[in-house]
């Protein structure tokens, strides 16, 4: 198995032919940035980093037009447009077999590629959803959860699933799960959107796996908010009934 720092032998063989693009939307995050990429260049699969940089104001763009990495392409938006306009752009540039969509801000301790990925590239699945609330997770903000809760079931009951986390940003596809895909939200609805777009392309399999997820309050840097779950709602209707 893969243990932060060591490589099994077993895994090196089973991902030497995959190869991974990584999508990181970025928004002020210089306390993290740093971390957060040595962390996902220390993962050793084959695999790209597409950065984003969603007009940052706090440093992080500065940070980023220094960084010099063959593995990382950096990309940059004049001004902040949200995160969905940040994973458009990096759709448009990816050239691996899966895509890994992932922010920054060290929620999501990369490590847990390795889990993610295998259902894909053993073939058992085309989605990989990575859920927070059955592996290990803070303890925290009920109602965040709360409102994670209720977007989940209605999104299982609009597309007859049984998701346990409609909006967790963990997730991972098989390039061919996105052809005929396109994303036009600009915030943080685009994760409903793409749930919603998976799930009406029939013949995809989709799993969830559990991760381990350590969340920030709003004072460590949290931006998702009440207004986000409104405009989710909104988000999952709408594609449910139109394309």
């Amino acid at each position: 198995m893969y243990i932060k720092g060591r490589w099994d032998p077993y895994l090196r063989e089973l991902y030497k032919n995959t190869k991974l693009s990584v999508i990181v939307p970025v928004f002020n995050e210089i306390h993290t940035i740093e971390t957060f990429l040595r962390e996902v260049l220390e993962v050793p699969i084959p695999k790209e980093i597409l950065i984003i940089d969603d007009g940052s104001t706090d440093g992080t763009r500065e940070y980023l037009r220094k960084l010099e990495n063959a593995d990382c392409r950096v990309f940059f938006h004049k001004k902040n447009r949200g995160k969905g306009a940040a994973v458009q752009t990096g759709l448009q540039h990816y050239s691996g077999d899966i895509v890994l969509i992932q922010d920054a801000d060290l929620e999501y301790p990369p490590y847990q590629y390795f889990f993610l990925l295998e259902p894909i590239v053993r073939g058992n699945a085309d989605v990989v959803f990575g859920t927070r609330f059955i592996g290990v997770h803070r303890v925290f903000m009920f109602w965040h959860y709360a409102a994670n809760k209720a977007l989940t079931i209605m999104t299982n009951i609009l597309f007859n699933t049984m998701l346990s986390d409609m909006e967790t940003g963990f997730k991972v596809f098989h390039r061919r799960a996105l052809e005929g895909i396109s994303i036009k939200s600009s915030r943080f609805n685009f994760e409903p959107e793409i749930t919603a777009k998976i799930f009406k392309k029939k013949s995809l399999r989709v799993v969830e796996m559990p991760i381990a997820y350590f969340g920030r309050s709003y004072k460590e840097g949290k931006k998702i908010g009440w207004r986000d779950a409104v405009e989710a709602i909104w988000t999952l209707i709408k594609y449910r009934l139109i394309d």
